[in-house]
Formats: C-alpha cells, sequence, structure tokens
C-alpha cells in the first residue's frame, strides 16, 4: 500500500470517527463519510469492504493505543505492582477519554461487540497478555504471593471491568461503589506477598 493510500485510509478512518460522536454509528452511512471528503462511495469501498470493516478500524485505533501504552508500561524497569497500578490506571483513564459522556460512541462499540465479536476478544487475549506478563514477574521476584498468572489475570479484569468497559463507566457512575484508585490498591493488596508466620 502507498503512502497516499494509507493517507487516504486515515483520512477515511478520521472522518468516520467524526460522524459517529456527532450524529452516531447508526446513523452514519458510506455516503455520508464519502460526500464529506468529496468522494464517491464506490471510492471509499475502495478502502473497505463495508461500513463494518471501517467500524473495526475505529475501534482498532483506539485499542492500538490502549495496548501500546500499557505494554510501553509493563516494559518498564521498576516493581511489579507499581507496573500492575498504571497498567489498570491508564486503561481506565484513556477509556474515560474516549467513551465517558460519549453516548454515540458507546454505542459503536456495542456494534463492534455483536458484529465483531473475535477483535473484541483478540483485544482482551492482547490485554491479558500484558497483565499475565506482570502478574508473573511479581510472583517470580516474590512482590506477589505464589498465584497462578492466568487465573489471577482473569480475576483482575472481572473485577475492573467496571473502570473497564466503555458502557458501564457511563452506567455505573452514579452506583455506589470504590473509586478506582481504591479498587485497584484492593486488588493490588489481593496479590501482595504475606509475611511468612515465625
Amino acid at each position: 500500500m502507498s503512502h497516499t493510500e494509507r493517507d487516504t485510509k486515515q483520512i477515511i478512518v478520521d472522518t468516520a470517527e467524526r460522524f459517529f460522536r456527532d450524529i452516531g454509528y447508526q446513523k452514519t452511512t458510506v455516503a455520508d463519510i464519502a460526500k464529506s471528503l468529496r468522494m464517491s462511495p464506490a471510492n471509499v469501498y475502495r478502502f473497505f469492504d463495508s461500513k463494518k470493516s471501517i467500524n473495526e478500524a475505529v475501534l482498532e485505533r483506539y485499542k492500538r493505543e490502549q495496548e501500546e501504552a500499557i505494554a510501553a508500561i509493563a516494559a518498564e524497569d521498576r516493581p511489579a505492582a507499581e507496573r500492575l497500578h498504571d497498567i489498570l490506571a491508564t486503561s481506565f483513564r484513556l477509556n474515560v477519554a474516549r467513551f465517558a459522556g460519549h453516548a454515540r460512541m458507546q454505542e459503536m462499540v456495542c456494534a463492534a461487540m455483536e458484529e465483531s465479536w473475535d477483535a473484541i476478544l483478540a483485544h482482551i487475549e492482547r490485554f491479558d497478555a500484558v497483565l499475565r506478563r506482570v502478574v508473573a514477574e511479581g510472583v517470580a521476584s516474590g512482590e506477589f504471593r505464589p498465584v497462578d498468572p492466568a487465573h489471577a489475570t482473569g480475576c483482575i479484569r472481572t473485577a475492573m471491568i467496571r473502570f473497564m468497559h466503555p458502557l458501564l463507566i457511563s452506567q455505573c457512575e452514579c452506583i455506589p461503589g470504590p473509586s478506582p484508585d481504591e479498587l485497584i490498591a484492593f486488588v493490588l493488596s489481593a496479590l501482595e506477598a504475606r509475611p511468612k508466620a515465625n
């Protein structure tokens, strides 16, 4: 793919995301995107074979941003608990910035989950792989108690779902419960190695 083609794809994705935010995923048509770019719908279809694939590209941008951010934190040379805290806090912050208060973008996530569940599952697996790495390193260093990293990762993600899932972040705002930092502290305390009794 040439630079020009990559640039055109990027412009289409940028435009689609703007329409998704302004009028919503369901109401946006490929014709709307094409008209805004002074292109024909057929030209848009040269780059994306369906509206679903445009949706996937918009979501992929967000997923890539999140995955790159947490992978960079995981690779840092510092205690596992600090890295795990920052991975969870960063994921929450990015979700809030992208989706909280943006009902139309939440609608897009719902559509992605319904239409492209495999892509969502692949993102969750990549997210889990980063968590597993940090948990395993914490266990190996003695910082965390001896837990199965895969099992612990599933528990961490489930515990944090209220602060990770774009829809739940908004829907649970008014429900009493811990703050993100309080829940992260609770998760870390569950992993913490306990001193051996004499």
